[in-house]
């Protein structure tokens, strides 16, 4: 999933499901419409399939089980981690989606038992994770689940800093109708504010506001060696077309040594 946020804590210790909730989930889908165009989906089940090698594969925040509920159907042993039980139950309305096993908590410290041949992470969902300490978690735990050999994939993309006139913080990423996506960095605490403006159908506007914590490819390279994990391969999309200077976002492999 690629809303934003990690987890809000009510006061009494109990996680609830944070910018993840039940409004968020019942459009999620509809906001993300083009990650499910299939020119966008198969290079990704591809790679995946590819990589799992026939064993056992884990989606960190499964979310609504855009690639996790097709990637079971094509007769992998797909399970999940999912922060939010509204974003959970969209996914058991889905075909396949009752039977999909899906442990609800923080994919920082949540583990499932036993071990897997792949672990993944896509649609920007590590900026989720606001603070560096838990990006780091969020590899441990990714090494914690796999075999030796084992992968784990990331997909994030590059921050548009090189877009900043100087002095400046905001950058528009999307403009549709009557939507408008606009990201405001903060270069000092690597945080990314995403702030959604829409236009209803009655006049009415709604502003939706989340943050995230960007982060570099070299900067989750050291995240990897520290989990004991190296790179393996780094793409600049996943129908593996080359990394480079220009590329907006990467899709980067790890293997456990």
């Amino acid at each position: 999933m690629n809303n934003l946020g990690r987890y809000t804590d009510d006061g009494g210790g109990e996680v609830t499901d944070g910018f993840f909730d039940a409004m968020i989930a019942e459009t999620y889908d509809e906001g993300s419409a083009r990650m499910f165009a299939p020119h966008v989906l198969e290079p990704t089940l591809d790679v995946l399939e590819e990589l799992a090698h026939g064993g056992r594969v884990i989606e960190f925040a499964v979310g609504t089980g855009r690639v996790a509920l097709p990637l079971a159907a094509r007769g992998l042993d797909v399970c999940g981690i999912e922060l939010s039980n509204a974003m959970v139950a969209k996914l058991r309305e889905k075909p396949g989606g009752a039977e999909l096993p899906v442990v609800i908590g923080d994919m920082t410290t949540t583990r499932v038992e036993g071990e897997f041949a792949l672990a993944y992470l896509v649609f920007n969902t590590i900026g989720n994770v606001t603070d560096q300490d838990g990006q780091v978690e969020v590899f441990r735990n990714a090494a914690a689940h796999l075999a030796r050999g084992g992968r784990f994939v990331i997909e994030i993309g590059i921050p548009k800093l090189r877009q900043l006139p100087q002095g400046e913080r905001y950058v528009v990423f999307a403009r549709d109708g009557g939507y408008v996506g606009v990201d405001e960095y903060d270069t000092i605490t690597q945080l990314l504010f995403s702030h959604h403006y829409s236009v209803r159908d009655n006049g009415t506007g709604e502003l939706n506001s989340t943050p995230q914590r960007y982060v570099w490819p070299s900067e989750l390279d050291l995240m990897a060696k520290l989990a004991g994990m190296r790179l393996e391969s780094r793409w600049a999309d996943w129908d593996r077309s080359e990394f480079t200077a220009e590329s907006e976002s990467h899709v980067s492999v790890y293997v456990k040594d």
